[in-house]
């Protein structure tokens, strides 16, 4: 069975990214996981602080590598200025034949608007392009999702398909896009921004 991880924690220049740390991060967690704006997108609903416990003890959020496909891994996002916990991102493995991964991120809305998301995909992104077999990396954006989009732009992702109404969710069909990037392409564009600094 292969086994895939990144050294952590990833150190941006505002963020750190890092595994949960089930106590200290409950109350954070809650405070964001617990909103219907956050989960107005996401085949999810507003969490109760004994439903959020209740995940920060479960595989995905205690794992510190990946093994098979379908595996996720998700860590905390923190504000390195104030060490607050200020959202979130996850990792699926979606594919070892094919080596693929879906990536996702989500902030809490009193810290949105300051390009975090963005910043925390990219860290993550990179950390798995560059110590882990990944070929493509995607994710997939209910399309009413605008900021989503633009974070998905932002990291140099492309749209690739548009699968109209292709789920029911919350008592409508949705229109999910799906955003990719290949290994090769996200060497340029850290190329580029290397350039730039």
């Amino acid at each position: 069975m292969s086994r895939f991880s990144v050294k952590l924690p990833l150190v941006t220049d505002r963020l750190r990214i890092r595994p949960f740390d089930g106590e200290r991060d409950l109350l954070a967690f809650h405070a964001y996981r617990s909103l219907p704006e956050v989960c107005r997108y996401a085949p999810i609903e507003p969490a109760t602080r004994a439903q959020i416990s209740s995940r920060l003890e479960g595989d995905t959020y205690t794992r510190s590598e990946l093994r098979e496909d379908g595996d996720a891994w998700m860590l905390a996002v923190e504000e390195t200025a104030t060490g607050e916990m200020i959202g979130d991102v996850i990792l699926f493995w979606r594919s070892t034949a094919h080596e693929q991964c879906e990536v996702g991120w989500t902030i809490n809305p009193a810290a949105q608007g300051r390009g975090y998301a963005t910043e925390a995909a990219r860290a993550l992104a990179g950390a798995a392009f560059e110590h882990m077999p990944v070929h493509r990396l995607s994710a997939v954006i209910d399309e009413r999702n605008e900021a989503s989009v633009k974070v998905a732009r932002r990291l140099g992702m492309r749209q690739e398909a548009r699968r109209v109404d292709c789920e029911w969710l919350k008592g409508q069909w949705v229109t999910l896009t799906e955003w990719a990037v290949l290994e090769h392409e996200w060497a340029m564009l850290r190329e580029e921004h290397q350039v730039a600094r």
